[in-house]
């Protein structure tokens, strides 16, 4: 494409639609050829690449690389949209997972991420976080006691061993679509209510939904820390975060 001199500027000193169309197109060619698949709306970091992975049911669900870190939240926090203010431990660790989230601050996060395209993106279901991560969990140990009454002590003691120190974004497994962190210290929220419908529960009015890690357990809705206490069923999670999913094609 040429330009003549003509076509530069207006007597003004302004562009002409020529050029800034040149422009936005070569903005737009750098974003395509650079970006790779990008989750539109939410920051252009590691976390934002989706990766697309065929469910069992032939469906085709594109989902985060990463969980969601301390970079994007601040930009949803600054935007307004986040109330919750992740303070950052030092000044290289906004490549940490965005943790200590609960219900309400990871929809705040998917409004968010929406507002440009709604109702593109999305928690995961529960069955379909399992299958993502299934190749990279842990093979479940044999129960130490036997005895039902004693099940509770069984699963006490052989999930005390889940990692739980929180590290960098991309330090635990990648399954074979590049998705990382699964088998991670952070747990992540999914859409699934712990009581469905049959109990009187909806998505509007469900007291705790599930997370999705090493186990699964359900957490009570304003939970920020389940070390704390707050765990309704399952041991509780040493961190809590989120990852995005989407439908539709990206």
């Amino acid at each position: 494409m040429s330009i003549s001199i003509a076509d530069r500027a207006y007597p003004d000193g302004g562009l002409s639609p020529k050029v800034i169309g040149m422009l936005a197109l070569i903005t737009l060619t750098v974003a395509v050829v650079l970006g790779g698949l990008r989750l539109s709306g939410v920051p252009s970091t590691a976390s934002s690449t989706a990766s697309a992975v065929t469910l069992s049911d032939g469906s085709i669900l594109y989902v985060q690389k990463r969980e969601v870190t301390i970079a994007e939240w601040t930009q949803c926090h600054e935007a307004g949209a986040c109330s919750l203010r992740i303070k950052s431990r030092k000044a290289n660790d906004t490549d940490y997972p965005a943790t200590g989230l609960n219900w309400f601050d990871v929809n705040e996060y998917v409004a968010w991420a929406n507002r440009t395209r709604p109702g593109r993106f999305r928690l995961p279901a529960a069955q379909e976080w399992n299958e993502i991560a299934r190749e990279v969990m842990p093979e479940k140990p044999d129960p130490i006691f036997t005895d039902p009454n004693l099940r509770w002590a069984s699963s006490y003691l052989t999930e005390s061993n889940t990692k739980r120190a929180l590290r960098p974004s991309g330090s635990f497994a990648m399954t074979s679509h590049g998705i990382e962190d699964l088998d991670g210290s952070v747990w992540e929220w999914t859409s699934d209510c712990y009581a469905g419908p049959e109990k009187g529960f909806d998505r509007e009015n469900c007291p705790a939904f599930f997370v999705a890690g090493e186990h699964v357990a359900a957490i009570p809705v304003f939970t920020r820390d389940p070390a704390r206490g707050g765990c309704a069923t399952g041991s509780p999670p040493p961190h809590l975060g989120l990852r995005l999913v989407s439908d539709d094609p990206l």
